[in-house]
């Protein structure tokens, strides 16, 4: 069982800027790609960036709405994927999940291909 640890997330103004961090258990991180999702309620969650790992850690995805704005990176040595997030709008208020699989030549962005799950931290953009 992989845990994930999720922080970073608070209130921030329209414009202003949070990194989200995502520490892991496992002990072959490296090997796992890693996708930050969002959700809200009454909504599915989604997801907004994801990064391959192994052979494919050069493989990214966002979603239309973060592209230009958030970035994903991985720190192997820590076992941490980022999600720096900038000019936050309101629309980007949600609880963000971090997710992990082990490394595999699917979709980046479906959800539920993801195995182990982090328990959320919310991002509140006011305006």
């Amino acid at each position: 069982q992989v845990q994930l640890v999720e922080s970073g997330g608070g209130l921030v103004q329209v414009g202003g800027s949070l990194r989200l961090s995502c520490t892991t258990s496992g002990r072959t991180f490296g090997w796992y790609d890693m996708g930050w999702f969002r959700q809200t309620s009454g909504k599915d969650r989604e997801c907004v960036a994801a990064i391959g790992g192994g052979w494919s850690a050069d493989n990214t995805y966002y979603a239309d709405s973060v592209k230009g704005r958030f970035t994903i990176s991985r720190d192997n040595a820590k076992n941490t994927v980022y999600l720096q997030m900038n000019s936050l709008k309101p629309e980007d208020t949600a609880v963000y999940y971090c997710a992990a699989r082990g490394t595999r030549p699917r979709s980046l962005s479906t959800n539920y291909e993801y195995d182990w799950w982090g328990q959320g931290t919310p991002v509140t953009v006011s305006s």
